[in-house]
């Protein structure tokens, strides 16, 4: 690179996990304008930082150039397959089987802007106008699966496109799910059954004031606040539902690159 690096730059140990993914076409090919790295770096910057394309840095690649790039990698879903990956080699590294056999499921509401069109909804609980954005994870928090809706949906109604999603990319390993009780109800219990799930909704006993941590669903809630490290998904400014889709597969690449790097230090 030519110029002085942001933190959020890909850094040197980690380019070589995410090089294979990035490459549709070849580094030399006559078409590719900008540097592949360079590009990534861009992107990465945007997710942190919650710019506008048009208000990309000088020194990176031109914003149409990024734009376009972005939209290809998310729709052939390369970051998914990044962060798939990853999660099997972290869990290898950690002494456990490669897929998980139990997953936690949550969802959290961003507040919309008007980019986002007619796909908004209001959340009656929560009070706000958006979408919601439906997580599956393993008990180490890696992401597993995720559904975008509008706020109005609830949550139960998207056990069995949560539970299909987490079946295909573990080979069925799954056999139950920890949820909080606003996944309750005989429906959500039989789409999670129809793809071999059971359920287990966490209660809490007695009468609790103020937040309260559940036991297994903590690591999903802390999945949650990991993304809250990325101000790109602080709210949905997005026009598509798969757009804001995948700056979350992206945010969770940056985590599990880091972190893997990291666990391989550790074990070298």
């Amino acid at each position: 690179m030519n110029r002085r690096a942001y933190p959020s730059d890909v850094r040197d140990e980690e380019w070589p996990l995410v090089l294979p993914y990035l490459t549709l076409a070849p580094l030399e090919a006559p078409q590719r304008k900008s540097d592949l790295r360079e590009v990534c770096n861009a992107l990465r910057w945007m997710v942190r930082t919650g710019a506008q394309w048009d208000y990309l840095p000088h020194d990176s690649p031109p914003p149409h150039i990024v734009q376009a790039q972005a939209y290809r990698w998310m729709n052939r879903g390369v970051f998914e397959d990044l962060v798939h990956d990853l999660r099997m080699t972290r869990r290898r590294l950690q002494g456990k089987a490669a897929h998980p056999s139990a997953a936690l499921g949550d969802a959290r509401p961003l507040q919309s802007t008007p980019q986002r069109g007619e796909r908004a909804g209001y959340d009656g609980d929560k009070r706000r106008e958006g979408s919601k954005v439906h997580l599956a994870v393993d008990t180490l928090g890696h992401l597993l699966a995720l559904v975008v809706t509008a706020a109005s949906e609830q949550e139960r109604a998207q056990v069995g496109a949560l539970s299909q999603q987490v079946q295909e990319v573990t080979g069925a390993q799954v056999e139950v799910a920890f949820v909080d009780p606003g996944y309750t109800g005989e429906e959500a219990a039989q789409a999670a059954e129809a793809e071999g799930i059971a359920l287990g909704v966490g209660k809490v006993e007695g009468a609790k004031r103020g937040f309260v941590l559940l036991p297994k669903r903590w690591a999903v809630e802390r999945s949650f606040a990991w993304t809250s490290r990325f101000r790109r998904l602080a709210r949905d400014y997005e026009r598509l539902a798969e757009t804001l889709r995948g700056w979350h597969w992206l945010a969770f690449s940056i985590l599990m690159t880091a972190k893997t790097v990291e666990l391989l230090r550790t074990a070298s």
